[in-house]
């Protein structure tokens, strides 16, 4: 039996996504964020030492960070399922995309938090205006620009397909569902392509069991 160290609100979310479309028994083990910190309780060090989510046990193989799991639970659980077949573009596509997501995307969306943040955190009023300042450069230099670069890449691509790896869903669908919904939920006039994937998404069966199990990620 399979085991998912799930802590709420977190990349996790992915893990169940996709073992409730393949079908696969999971046994699920919760743990709720520090509300004051927003970090992972301490447990889930015992799991895995970054102490981090998701983890998955999986006989005696624990495994971390959800794109190796998924590419795990695909080959082991698939058979065949949600990877297109070697050697066609979707295939390429379906590689590409399981590594932009965390690789490219989400460092910007990061940044782009972190930084509202430094905007609306409390400081002595004579140095308001420097951070202001600071994170107004950064962000118009760097990162909305970016975004900016990457909506449009995305746009673009899903003007193609409903999928980012073809006309079916596949494992790069399910790892890119995080920095869509991020995307969907606080990026400005966000285009209809995003918006319309995150409807498509969110109305699966499999993706509202595994919100039932594991609890609504809020972006």
């Amino acid at each position: 039996m399979l085991t998912v160290h799930h802590l709420n609100n977190s990349r996790s979310q992915r893990v169940l996504w996709l073992l409730e479309e393949l079908g696969t028994p999971y046994e699920l083990v919760k743990y709720e964020r520090n509300k004051k910190t927003m970090l992972a309780p301490p447990e889930l060090a015992k799991i895995h030492p970054l102490g981090k989510s998701p983890v998955v046990v999986d006989g005696t193989d624990v495994l971390a960070e959800s794109g190796a799991i998924i590419e795990h639970l695909a080959d082991r659980y698939g058979d065949g399922k949600f990877v297109p077949s070697k050697g066609s573009q979707d295939y390429l596509d379906c590689r590409y995309f399981m590594h932009y997501g965390e690789g490219s995307l989400m460092p910007l969306l990061l940044l782009r938090l972190i930084f509202n943040r430094i905007r609306t955190a409390p400081v002595p009023f004579f140095i308001k205006p420097i951070t202001k300042r600071i994170v107004g450069q950064v962000e118009g230099d760097f990162i909305q620009p970016n975004l900016e670069r990457h909506v449009a890449f995305i746009d673009q691509h899903l003007q193609k397909s409903a999928w980012f790896a073809g006309k079916e869903l596949s494992i790069a669908d399910i790892q890119m569902v995080y920095p869509m919904g991020a995307l969907a939920a606080r990026y400005p006039d966000v285009p209809k392509t995003i918006s319309a994937w995150v409807a498509r998404v969110q109305e699966r069966p499999a993706f509202k069991r595994a919100e039932e199990r594991g609890g609504k990620t809020e972006f």
